[in-house]
């Protein structure tokens, strides 16, 4: 395939690199690249842009999730994420670091560059519209390596997958709708990847779609923009919309909400504020990277000082409602699955809780199967058993390998 860098006008990057010498690095690089694109006018700037759109539009040509330029890292090439596995485009564009970085810098507006570089790292999201289709929008993350800058892209589904589609128990379903809780605490939890976003997304979508309400998304960035239904739905980007999550969420507690939507549990105070606006009266959903749902109390938990642990594990106790844990697990015919870890606060899970008794939690999960609580390693034994994936990568995936080995056999 020729180079989509045949179809630039390399005058564009000639001219840059006249006025930019390589020996200028740091702040001082960025900042001139932007000033000379900033010089070269609109269509400099727009030939740069349709090229990394026709970056982002051959993602859906090799149906992949993530595109990845720039710095060291990328060898001068393209890299997407197909079905899980991260890859060079081996017969795509070469782009050197300088092309990458010129590329980078176009995209971000003056106040985007100047929180990159008193930062060294940049979330937004970013939306290409390629003229004969709808926009597509992304989740971006820009950043350095060895003093280049490099870009990751995900990209954002349009469409929310049906809520019967992530095959709940209709007891955790009840306590995911508003319709049936008004209150609690619920926590999407995985690694990067695993899909929390577009859990978090179907579950918003169920709530739009079958109560009248007010629901606030606190986030960084905002990724999916959820139409309103029959409820409200304002969408609060930290650093452009709001502060910060905990500013975030405590000014939403003066815009009349039903549901809040904080994005990630980053840290001990953004944990605080989450339980303090849930504990008066709101229904909370958030998320956390971690991989199973103790480990999710054991990290909430172990974020505040211990001074203060006592307090949040009954805070906790009292106010959380359900965690779906949940690993995108490679299937037999190469694509994904999503397998799950649920817990639903019942009584014992809040004595558990309270008590710091956590290592009771996962005996607990396993028998709990009558009002929908599982553990992964059940999860991953019933996509086995079904043929979608195979032994070995149950395994692989299981957190409990010696549980999965017990009641496989």
């Amino acid at each position: 395939m020729s180079s989509y860098l045949d179809h630039l006008n390399t005058d564009i990057f000639e001219s840059i690199r006249s006025e930019v010498p390589d020996a200028i690095m740091g702040k001082e690089r960025y900042l001139l690249i932007a000033e000379v694109l900033d010089k070269m006018g609109p269509e400099a700037a727009e030939e740069l842009t349709d090229f990394v759109h026709a970056l982002l539009q051959h993602m859906t040509t090799v149906d992949a999730s993530d595109v990845d330029l720039g710095g060291t890292g990328c060898q001068d090439k393209i890299w997407y994420r197909v079905f899980g596995q991260k890859r060079p485009w081996n017969d795509g564009p070469t782009i050197s670091r300088f092309h990458s970085d010129v590329l980078c810098v176009s995209i971000l507006t003056a106040d985007m560059l100047d929180t990159l570089l008193e930062k060294r790292n940049l979330d937004f999201s970013y939306t290409a519209n390629s003229g004969t289709q709808s926009e597509s929008r992304f989740r971006a993350d820009m950043y350095f390596d060895l003093e280049h800058l490099a870009l990751n892209m995900r990209k954002i589904n349009n469409e929310v997958r049906p809520f019967k589609n992530l095959k709940l128990h209709p007891e955790v379903a009840k306590a995911l709708s508003l319709k049936y809780l008004k209150f609690g605490l619920t926590l999407i939890t995985g690694i990067t990847g695993s899909g929390k976003s577009s859990t978090l997304d179907t579950i918003i979508d169920a709530n739009n779609r079958s109560v009248d309400g007010h629901i606030v998304i606190i986030s960084s960035p905002i990724e999916m923009i959820h139409v309103p239904k029959r409820c409200i739905v304002r969408h609060r980007e930290v650093g452009r919309d709001t502060l910060s999550f905990k500013v975030g969420a405590i000014e939403a507690l003066r815009q009349d909400p039903d549901i809040i939507v904080i994005g990630e549990l980053r840290d001990a105070e953004t944990i605080m504020t989450a339980l303090e606006i849930t504990d008066s009266g709101h229904k909370t959903f958030s998320t956390l990277h971690t991989a199973s749902t103790t480990e999710s109390i054991d990290r909430i938990i172990g974020e505040v000082p211990s001074t203060e642990q006592d307090r949040v594990r009954n805070r906790l106790a009292d106010v959380l409602t359900c965690v779906i844990s949940q690993k995108l697990v490679p299937t037999t015919d190469g694509k994904l699955v999503m397998a799950k870890e649920v817990l639903l606060n019942t009584t014992s899970i809040k004595a558990a809780i309270r008590n710091n008794n956590t290592g009771e939690i996962y005996q607990m999960l396993m028998e709990g199967a009558n009002v929908g609580m599982l553990t992964l390693e059940q999860d991953l034994k019933r996509l086995y058993e079904e043929g979608t994936i195979s032994l070995e990568e149950a395994y692989n995936q299981a957190n409990n390998k010696k549980k999965l080995k017990d009641i496989i056999n």
